[in-house]
């Protein structure tokens, strides 16, 4: 279990001795594969920490940054691709962990690994995008549909509403001269009989 010992910080120079901190920066390996679904953190990737620990009454305060890369899959394209991430997290380590204290010191260490975990799963993305305007897939054909595409989709009026389409036409170039018409008779709006 070396990886486990990669997260697991001694504070034996903090214990019991309020007021007193320690900051540290180190790098170590995913122990495991984080997250499922469409966003994870392969087991292995290096983890980026930045770490204070502040010694309280109650215990050890644990502040922790995480810097690392996620690897996903896009939401609407399907593109497996990897962005940077970061996420911080906040914990006490209790002396005595009670029911409410999710995490204890143990002996002369704080294991840092399970509240690392829950924060890196919690804060991955649900629906993650390779861009912010990706236009997806084309529904019919299932082939990656371009941008000017996606905008100005060429499809296939239903008959059903060919009748509207044209209506919809017709008033938008009609709305400007009536409007025009309507404010010169001096009448308002909705009384001019047709």
């Amino acid at each position: 279990m070396p990886e486990m010992r990669a997260f697991r910080e001694s504070v034996r120079d903090l214990l019991h001795r309020p007021g007193e901190m320690r900051e540290r920066s180190h790098e170590v390996p995913a122990p495991e594969k984080l997250g499922e679904g469409l966003a994870w953190v392969p087991e292995g990737e290096p983890l980026s920490l930045d770490v204070r620990l502040e010694s309280v009454h109650e215990g050890i305060l644990v502040t922790a940054d995480v810097r690392t890369t996620v690897h996903a899959e896009c939401g609407r394209c399907l593109t497996v691709f990897t962005t940077p991430f970061q996420v911080e997290f906040q914990e006490l380590f209790a002396y005595t962990p009670t029911e409410a204290d999710e995490y204890g010191v143990h002996g002369d260490h704080v294991d840092l690994e399970p509240p690392l975990r829950d924060a890196v799963v919690l804060a991955l993305p649900f629906q993650p995008v390779c861009r912010p305007d990706c236009p997806g897939l084309d529904p019919e054909s299932g082939e990656l549909r371009e941008a000017e595409a996606a905008v100005q989709p060429d499809v296939e009026i239903d008959p059903r509403w060919a009748a509207l389409a044209g209506f919809e036409a017709s008033s938008a170039e009609n709305a400007p001269v009536e409007a025009d018409e309507e404010s010169d008779s001096g009448e308002t709006p909705g009384s001019a009989s047709k």
